[in-house]
């Protein structure tokens, strides 16, 4: 186990002013708190802070940064509060201690939205100050390494929660030499057969081009010293997990991977970098499609590098990355190199030399992190933030770029949909179109390296809820969710508005919002918006707003539903060509009032799309298809039910007009669905029979979903079915075709 001084001339290496009294005082605190307690292996427990404080050192940390790294656990796992830890090393340090220590453990598999809150608590800890997540990763590291000693049933857990979270997390800070490493001990816990054979395989491979690859090493550097370019150059070898998700992805065998191999160049300027790239393309032979510059175009992690695949010595191909030190240092730490490079002075930059120091927030490795923090307080819920984060650490990029020259960084797979979110909100709300380079493109097409994207606006535009399974970005998820919750909260609110004036007309008031702001406190909501959306919703009665304003009012009176319409305070039942039925008030009375009142109503009506409902609809038990006259019955809390015309169950709401909901069928551009119906079939009770009706059922593309049978008498059997189907012809088309049937005595809708 590492001594006391040992820790200290880790940090003396990098930064001869060490805080030695602050490092032993965190030292000796965490072996007292932690005291005789074991890890799983049956070492010392301070052995785990211990490493975790290794490690740090090896990123270049100030004395801080290791301090928490050695009391990371003492608030989680001993006596410790962060009271204490403050009086005795600062509220800085307390407080990064206090983001490290969890709310429970975690557990992906079985524990999402537990696994999810810990996420966010983690993200915005980070967000407050990067060296939690840089601590976080390395205690995450030393537990990977020796992942051997835990029970086998938790390491798959484990690897899993380090592949989907911590892994992604290290590479979009940066850190690439930490997620290669956080990878490979992954998947050798979580396909060990996988691992082994690649391992074995690149071993045999090493060896065999032992040779070779030192033979392209001297030739590189010899090539670039010619031109007067002072360069260090060495082979790499594709990790493990990197090898086999290539495999994967491409459907690809190990034999036909083309670059297991590549070289580094690593030069003193961004002169240089260029310069070599130069000797290197007059030498060899380029691989078409295969130069990327991401030195003038950056990555959002920071890293910055010139790849390129050349036809080498042997007329193999070689695959170069070239950069300076300060970029390889970014590219191995991320985040990290920035306590290195921060406030440095530019002649220590230039010899090399390491002053330590805090981390900066100017990154875009950090930027991404702030953006990300800022969809927690969109009011997602926690399992929605976990996806799109996930979804955001996960995806390659493309680089985009706005009409005036913006560069815009997406991930792979993104649409202008994506693009115009990640522009601005508004911009992705009210976005209608797309022109990519110059052409107008349908929303759903893939961007790709170096689009010019210019996106088409409309003010009467609102993102519609399918977009989101068009877009890949958390970003843009996010908001069309939100927009889609505000566009039904407005129509509930506009519903709440038509009944509440009704409310008020029967109680012989005037509506108004203004009135209504007298008793919005009293109904326990903050807005008159909110009010109108609860009545919408039918979670206020309508009479309880109209007490709220005016507590003298003692309830309407009852008001019947005449079948075909009455005078005074009774209402009309009308009906629009296309067969879908409307209610107006009856003292509509010229013909022309009431035509104009039915359109009105038309216009009104609420659009219902099926069980897939923006707003929470359902249908009787009876069922309803397109082309039947329908009326919705608003539930408190429960949003509407929607009735055919004909349901006898509407009885049942005669007298309580406020409930009753203009709705209309609106599937036109939809994608083809089913709907629900019943059918009452009287049948022979003979063998066959039954198949016999479901046979037909099967032959006019109708599904059966439920069947219940009740003999009614011994000769015949009546079966009630529930069935599915794409609108009223088709339930009139199999109604019919039933009734041909030798085996069936009648055949009828149900009706509730």
């Amino acid at each position: 186990m590492m001594r006391q001084y040992e820790l200290v001339e880790r940090i003396q290496r990098y930064k001869p002013q060490v805080n030695e009294a602050l490092l032993n005082k965190a030292y000796v605190y965490a072996m007292q708190k932690h005291g005789d307690q074991k890890r799983a292996s049956g070492d010392p427990y301070f052995s785990h802070p211990l490493e975790v404080a290794a490690i740090l050192t090896e990123m270049h940390l100030d004395e801080s940064t290791v301090a928490v790294g050695l009391l990371h656990d003492t608030i989680e796992d001993t006596s410790a509060t962060r009271r204490e830890i403050e009086e005795m090393f600062g509220e800085d340090i307390g407080r990064l201690v206090e983001g490290l220590t969890k709310l429970k453990k975690l557990d992906l598999v079985s524990k999402r939205a537990a696994q999810a809150e810990n996420l966010r608590k983690l993200l915005l800890a980070i967000a407050d100050d990067v060296r939690v997540l840089l601590v976080k990763l390395a205690d995450r590291l030393h537990n990977m390494r020796t992942l051997d000693y835990v029970p086998p049933h938790k390491r798959a857990r484990i690897a899993e929660e380090t592949m989907d979270i911590y892994a992604p997390l290290a590479g979009r800070m940066g850190m690439q030499d930490m997620r290669e490493e956080l990878e490979d001990l992954a998947f050798r816990h979580i396909n060990p057969e996988a691992y082994r054979t690649i391992t074995d395989r690149l071993a045999e491979l090493g060896e065999y081009n032992r040779e070779t690859l030192g033979d392209i090493t001297v030739t590189l550097k010899d090539r670039l010293a010619e031109n007067g370019i002072e360069a260090e150059v060495y082979s790499r070898q594709k990790k493990p997990w990197s090898v086999f998700r290539k495999m994967e992805s491409k459907a690809l065998s190990f034999e036909q991977l083309s670059d297991v191999f590549g070289f580094r160049i690593i030069v003193d300027k961004v002169d240089d970098c260029y310069r070599a790239l130069g000797v290197v393309h007059r030498k060899w032979n380029t691989v078409p499609g295969r130069f990327k510059d991401y030195i003038s175009t950056p990555k959002q992690n920071d890293y910055r590098s010139i790849h390129t695949t050349i036809v080498g010595p042997s007329k193999q191909r070689v695959e170069l990355q070239i950069r300076t030190r300060e970029m390889h240092e970014v590219a191995e730490y991320g985040v990290a190199a920035h306590a290195i490079y921060k406030d440095k002075p530019a002649a220590e930059k230039a010899n090399g030399q390491d002053a330590g120091g805090g981390i900066s927030k100017d990154s875009n490795a950090y930027a991404w992190l702030r953006r990300t923090i800022e969809s927690l307080s969109e009011g997602d819920n926690a399992e929605e933030f976990l996806e799109h984060t996930k979804l955001e650490l996960f995806q390659d990029q493309v680089f985009c770029f706005t009409p005036k020259g913006r560069l815009i960084a997406l991930p792979r797979g993104a649409t202008p949909v994506d693009f115009a979110y990640a522009v601005h909100t508004d911009i992705g709300n009210s976005c209608v179109g797309a022109k990519i380079n110059g052409r107008i493109m349908p929303l759903v097409t893939r961007l790709q390296n170096g689009d010019e994207v210019e996106v088409v606006r409309s003010n009467a535009q609102t993102p519609p809820a399918a977009w989101e399974h068009v877009v890949v970005t958390g970003k843009a998820r996010a908001a069309i969710r939100r927009a889609s919750r505000m566009a039904v909260r407005k129509q509930y609110a506009g519903l709440g508005h038509r009944i509440l004036e009704r409310a008020f007309e029967r109680a012989g008031e005037a509506f108004s919002r203004d009135i209504l702001k007298r008793g919005v406190k009293r109904l326990g909501h903050k807005e008159v918006d909110d009010v109108l959306a609860a009545v919408g919703r039918g979670e206020i009665p309508s009479d309880d707003v109209v007490r709220a304003v005016f507590p003298d009012y003692q309830g309407s009176r009852n008001a019947s539903i005449p079948a075909g319409g009455a005078e005074g305070d009774g209402w009309f039942n009308l009906t629009n060509a296309e067969g879908m039925m409307f209610r107006i008030p009856g003292d509509a009375a010229s013909p022309d009032a009431q035509g104009v009142a039915a359109r009105e109503a038309i216009n009104r009506a609420i659009p219902i799309r099926g069980a897939a409902s923006d707003m929470p609809v359902r249908f009787s038990p009876e069922g309803a298809v397109p082309g039947d006259r329908i009326i919705g019955i608003s539930t408190p809390g429960k949003g509407i039910t929607v009735y055919p015309i004909q349901s006898p169950a509407l009885a049942a709401y005669d007298d309580q007009p406020e409930r009753w909901i203009d709705v209309r069928w609106d599937i036109e551009g939809l994608e083809k669905r089913r709907f629900a119906a019943q059918i009452v079939v009287t049948a022979i009770n003979a063998p066959g029979s039954l198949a016999e009706i479901a046979l037909i059922i099967g032959q006019l593309d109708a599904n059966i979903h439920t069947l219940s049978m009740v003999r009614t008498a011994p000769d015949f059997t009546e079966m009630v079915f529930s069935l599915e189907v794409w609108d009223l012809k088709h339930l009139n088309g199999v109604i019919a075709g039933l009734r041909e049937a030798e085996a069936v005595s009648t055949v009828e809708r149900a009706s509730g």
